[in-house]
């Protein structure tokens, strides 16, 4: 079968790429969890904490590498909001004035990784490597299946704009990041139909999404789901 290792921010970001990728190749599909891990009793609690600063961390040491020998692909995660930050990763949201694209924004994150990881073996690995890079969060991507106007391609004050969307149709708000309620959420997209419906109209989903099938994987049929 397939690995996918998932590096992320955290396990709810985790729970959305997971989901994501089982709509999009329509069968079940096995997971490394990298970063952050989950406990084996509780797989949706945290051994290790998360953040961004943690998915940086792994990919600049020698686990990132090792972790290519047992999985087929890797998955890294990194949110944007706090990329321009004092205390974020230093990609800025403007250049000479001008608020970057997501394309462009996309770009300057992946080559900061790229670098991180070390050019030569990048180069060497890259078709393993696939960047799953959320504008400005992934709580964005969850957008398209609560709204059809405007709303579903926001990159700023997601979470926010989601839990509006769900207090009106849900039982529950995710503010507190329960990683069940994110499960029931995400779950929506282990439909085929409905996560190509709705992906390209949130702008970084809609480029990870591009990305996945740039590779071209195959997956066995008696993996079906």
């Amino acid at each position: 079968m397939v690995t996918f290792g998932l590096i992320t921010e955290g396990i709810t970001d985790q729970i959305i790429i997971e989901n994501i990728l089982i709509g999009f190749f329509n069968k079940d599909i096995e997971f490394n969890i990298l970063q952050p891990l989950r406990d084996e009793t509780d797989k949706y609690r945290a051994k290790n904490y998360g953040g961004w600063c943690k998915v940086v961390e792994y990919c600049a040491n020698d686990e990132f590498k090792e972790a290519l020998l047992f999985c087929n692909y890797i998955i890294i995660q990194i949110d944007t909001d706090v990329s321009n930050k004092p205390d974020g990763y230093d990609i800025p949201h403007h250049e000479n004035g001008k608020e970057l694209t997501t394309i462009e924004l996309i770009e300057k994150v992946i080559n900061k990784f790229k670098n991180l990881i070390g050019e030569e073996f990048y180069t060497k690995h890259q078709d393993q490597i696939i960047f799953a890079i959320s504008v400005h969060s992934t709580e964005c991507w969850l957008l398209p299946l609560y709204y059809t106007d405007n709303k579903k391609s926001k990159v700023i004050n997601c979470l926010r704009t989601l839990n509006q969307a769900l207090r009106k149709k849900e039982s529950f708000t995710i503010d507190v990041k329960n990683p069940e309620y994110y499960e029931d959420i995400s779950k929506q997209y282990w439909k085929n139909k409905l996560l190509m419906k709705h992906y390209k109209n949130n702008p970084s989903l809609k480029i990870f999404i591009e990305k996945v099938a740039e590779k071209d994987i195959s997956i066995d049929d008696e993996d079906d789901f």
